[in-house]
């Protein structure tokens, strides 16, 4: 049997670009070689798509103009109804058309805005190609906080209060009194965050509006939309990653981040320590300079009570937006309270959240993971796929 042809997409236009190349990365090495003939697609900050051998190789990122032009920069064919991807080739009589590369699926490592959030999902449902992760619906609402929320309400689940505040028209500060008006309801301290980013970026604790009016323009500059929360005092994190088995909901090992500070800080939760292998692999245990590097406790003692809150609202939070994929849902808790609270779901987390799974109560290996997305992918297309004339007979307005 032909082995089923893989293109792994990371980068893209986001705050999150150089955390999403290492989880491309991470997957393009894990992948089975025996089943699946991986290639990478690295989609520049620019936007621009490019593939090549040297895009397998951690070193050769970022590559720069010269770097660039030993890669093949393509575009996705979206009429073709399968993965193409179209070279762009040199112009000129004489030039030799380069050959389409195809693919059988696409397996997404994009993290946060204009990749995780809805965009490239649409993308590959416009060109009719599977691909690996949450739908285009559920990446759209899972990215932004606020919806999130209002998507959840009904279902039982702990969240925080919460005020969201618009990026102003002109410039961006926003104005002190419409400001003030804003958060008349809320307590401070307060935890201020962009609504449609992760990774802790831009997260800033702020004890009274003027701190939150001096926080706001940082994360304006990545975000139309910042999410205003009460702090949590004795503030402790727990993770947990859900996706579907043979029709079934289940739940990872649970995560307890360490820290001794409020805060997870960016470049410690992604590049402290670790050794210098790419990531994941096909072994229990990997080592990663990815998510791997922060030091978490797996599978904490946790009362009955509440580690049965966590997986349950994590289950519920799933089944609401239909979920698929393999996301990780983040809640906060009140240490010396034990109250809990949902905090944020991650579509796609980063290294795919791997090590969590490696830890179950039944253990599933990163290969054997992406082997469960690529074949999800495969079933969610065979399912959404349209007569190859999609209008009704008695809506055609046209000779066929």
């Amino acid at each position: 049997m032909s082995k089923t042809r893989v293109a792994v997409l990371f980068g893209g236009r986001s705050p999150e670009h150089d955390v999403s190349i290492v989880s491309g990365l991470q997957a393009l090495n894990a992948l089975d070689s025996s089943k699946y003939d991986g290639f990478p697609v690295y989609v520049a900050g620019d936007g621009a798509w490019f593939t090549g051998d040297a895009l397998r190789n951690r070193a050769s990122y970022i590559p720069d103009e010269e770097a660039r032009r030993g890669l093949t920069r393509v575009d996705l064919d979206l009429s073709a109804g399968k993965g193409l991807l179209i070279p762009r080739g040199k112009t000129g009589l004489f030039a030799k058309k380069p050959e389409p590369i195809e693919f059988d699926v696409a397996l997404l490592a994009f993290h946060g805005k204009i990749g995780e959030d809805g965009q490239m999902q649409g993308v590959f449902e416009t060109a009719n190609v599977p691909y690996t992760g949450a739908r285009t619906l559920a990446s759209a609402v899972l990215m932004d906080k606020a919806i999130t929320k209002r998507a959840f309400a009904g279902r039982g689940i702990g969240m925080l209060p919460d005020v969201v505040v618009s990026r102003p028209a002109t410039g961006l500060m926003p104005d002190k009194a419409g400001l003030e008006a804003a958060l008349r309801n809320i307590t401070f301290p307060v935890i201020v965050k962009p609504a449609h980013l992760g990774s802790s970026i831009g997260v800033a604790r702020a004890e009274d509006v003027d701190t939150v009016r001096q926080v706001l323009p940082g994360i304006f500059k990545f975000d139309t939309h910042a999410i205003i929360e009460p702090f949590v005092e004795n503030l402790v994190e727990y993770n947990v990653a859900v996706r579907r088995e043979k029709g079934e909901i289940v739940t990872s090992a649970i995560e307890r981040p360490k820290r001794e500070t409020d805060l997870l800080d960016f470049k410690t939760k992604y590049m402290s320590g670790g050794s210098k292998k790419t990531g994941g692999g096909k072994q229990p245990g990997a080592s990663s300079q990815g998510m791997l590097s922060l030091t978490r406790d797996i599978n904490p003692e946790l009362p009955a009570a509440m580690e049965n809150t966590i997986r349950q609202w994590a289950t519920e939070a799933f089944d609401a937006v239909n979920g698929t994929g393999a996301p990780r849902i983040d809640f906060l808790s009140n240490e010396r309270t034990g109250e809990v609270w949902l905090n944020e779901v991650n579509p796609c987390p980063g290294s795919f959240g791997y090590f969590l799974w490696e830890a179950a109560a039944k253990p599933v290996l990163f290969t054997a993971l992406l082997d469960q997305l690529i074949e999800e992918a495969k079933a969610c297309h065979r399912a959404a796929q349209l007569p190859s004339d999609p209008t009704p007979a008695d809506a055609r307005l046209f000779k066929r």
